[in-house]
């Protein structure tokens, strides 16, 4: 078999790809691909006092980790976070999504309305959910008359944290909806209303499967989002809350090793089980996906 060989003109377009794609590789390799790397490094080492000095301990973190306790919490705090907040959040953005994706009169202003929590700072955010939240003067409590510990209680912490959550990210949940929505041909509809289909029957068996690739994107981020929680957390629980065992996430206990406590080892230890466990839900996903995803 001859070689290929390329034009003048193919070796130009070729070069010039390869430079475009340049600024890419190079970000994923540098923020992305070198950071996993050496967190897998670093976890095989234990960091000295004030975070000098490694010494090579092997697995040791990792028996040390799991010896304990709090890696355990930690896994079900995450957990419970992700399951109420990320099936909570999708279901309420595809139902907004669906009707203000219809001939709604002002649907600019209330999809501008949902959508600002994404942008809000998330310091005002977690100011004003703490005070929604205080057991004495809070709104909350006021309005159902009731003395509930929504953020001491370390019962209920968790899921009150997962509110939060569902409140800041069902606004750019909907605006991915919308955008699905918007790619659906309105042929499907029309077609379904001249044999007598309901606006029920509609969803489910047109708008749903047409619209599941896109539940499956939001799907994915927004398990990965949710086993990633830490800002909400932080800001929302205080340090000497008595229900913070109760409701700090995987990426929270990594803050605590890694930067109270200065031991950057045992960090990277939990970062990875923190790794793994997303690899093996997404794949899990990725699998499932092929019964239920419908791309053409």
């Amino acid at each position: 078999m001859s070689k290929l060989r390329m034009s003048p003109r193919q070796k130009s377009e070729l070069r010039w790809g390869w430079a475009f794609m340049f600024p890419t590789v190079l970000g994923l390799l540098v923020l992305n691909i070198y950071p996993t790397i050496r967190t897998i490094y670093q976890s095989f080492f234990k960091t000295g006092d004030f975070g000098k000095g490694n010494k090579f301990v092997g697995f040791g973190n990792y028996i040390k980790l799991f010896k304990g306790t709090e890696i355990w919490q930690a896994i079900i705090n995450t957990f419970k976070y992700a399951i109420v907040e990320v099936p909570f959040s999708i279901a309420i953005a595809l139902v907004l999504a669906v009707f203000l994706n219809g001939k709604i009169k002002g649907r600019g202003i209330y999809r501008t309305i949902f959508f600002l929590p994404m942008v809000a700072a998330p310091a005002a955010v977690a100011m004003v959910w703490r005070w929604l939240y205080n057991s004495e003067f809070g709104l909350i409590n006021n309005i159902f008359h009731s003395k509930v510990n929504w953020i001491s209680n370390p019962n209920i912490a968790v899921y009150s944290i997962a509110v939060i959550g569902i409140w800041s990210i069902i606004g750019y949940n909907m605006i991915l909806f919308i955008s699905g929505l918007q790619e659906i041909p309105a042929d499907y509809y029309e077609a379904s209303s001249l044999d007598g289909a309901s606006g029920i029957h509609q969803f489910f068996n047109i708008t749903i499967p047409l619209l599941s690739p896109t539940i499956f994107f939001v799907t994915i981020t927004r398990v990965i989002g949710g086993f990633m929680v830490f800002d909400l957390i932080y800001m929302v629980m205080d340090r000497n809350n008595p229900a913070l065992p109760k409701t700090q996430s995987l990426v929270f206990l990594f803050y605590q090793y890694a930067f109270r406590n200065q031991d950057k080892g045992m960090g990277a230890a939990v970062v990875v089980v923190l790794l793994l466990i997303v690899i093996i839900i997404t794949v899990l996903q990725m699998l499932a996906q092929k019964k239920w995803v419908h791309y053409n």
